[in-house]
């Protein structure tokens, strides 16, 4: 069971990521748009999973020490979303994916110091393998052939992707993924649908449904992906989630028609061949 949950969030975020640049290119919609008007329908899409489940949602949350590391949460979230859905509104999908996998090594390798019971050589050297492969694929004459806005969001999660690793285990360990998501997500649709609100107005009719459409998915995705956090650890679920940009490269080469390349695709194959030596051995 444990295996089901980043594998069917990583399938269901593959989808919902190659709906935003569906929405964000063919759609016209600015990332802006995207941002003011996805968090509100997040908000919405999490309250009803959490009517029809009834999660316990701990005072503590707000009240006690839980609500600093909510509030790092947050930031890092606004900051990321940012950042990450400018450069796919201006980049091909395959390359924000593949670049996007980079963060795993920082993530993997913080967490196997921070937290004992993240320190399992037998999938921490195929975690970082598949992140090694990542890097080959993207290096050509010394450097990474990457574009301006990707290189600023490759930056950014290389320094904040294992602090919200860190953060969000922590959350986890005393609140329920589903009402962590519904106070997070109420918390920053608060912030940016006000200072959005011009540009959420100007959203073409013909978006309103592939808008609800990726929102669904995402927003699923990532309540079964901290349910792995909470029951497999960081590196196990990370790992498994890999399987994600090999979906989304897929879905942008058939659907998009973005050009397939065959140093990614080996990189690809060395992610998957990753997860099956970490399955086993966890």
């Amino acid at each position: 069971m444990n295996l089901l949950f980043p594998l069917f969030a990583a399938i269901l975020q593959a989808a919902s990521f190659t709906l935003d640049k569906v929405i964000l290119s063919v759609r016209r919609v600015d990332f802006r748009m995207y941002i003011g008007m996805s968090f509100p329908l997040i908000f919405f899409i999490t309250l009803a999973i959490f009517l029809i489940f009834r999660p316990p949602l701990s005072a503590e949350l707000i009240y006690g020490k839980l609500f600093w590391w909510l509030i790092a949460s947050v930031i890092l979230a606004i900051l990321t979303n940012l950042i990450f859905y400018k450069a796919l509104d201006k980049d091909k999908l395959q390359e924000i994916e593949t670049i996007g996998l980079l963060t795993a090594i920082p993530v993997i390798l913080f967490s196997s110091f921070v937290f004992t019971d993240e320190r399992n050589f037998f999938v921490l050297v195929p975690a970082l393998a598949a992140s090694a492969a990542i890097i080959w694929s993207h290096w050509k004459g010394g450097h990474l052939l990457v574009k301006k806005d990707t290189f600023s969001f490759l930056l950014f999660s290389l320094i904040s992707a294992p602090l919200g690793a860190v953060i969000s285990k922590t959350l986890l360990e005393t609140l329920n993924p589903i009402s962590l998501e519904l106070v997070r997500s109420g918390a920053i649709a608060a912030v940016l649908t006000p200072i959005f609100q011009r540009k959420i107005e100007k959203i073409p009719p013909g978006a309103g449904l592939l808008l609800i459409l990726t929102n669904i998915l995402t927003t699923v995705a990532w309540i079964l992906f901290y349910f792995s956090y909470q029951r497999s650890g960081i590196i196990y679920t990370l790992l498994l989630f890999s399987l994600q940009p090999l979906l989304v490269y897929f879905a942008a080469a058939f659907f998009l028609k973005e050009k397939f390349e065959r140093k990614k695709f080996i990189a690809f194959l060395v992610v998957l061949a990753s997860i099956v030596i970490a399955q086993n051995a966890a």
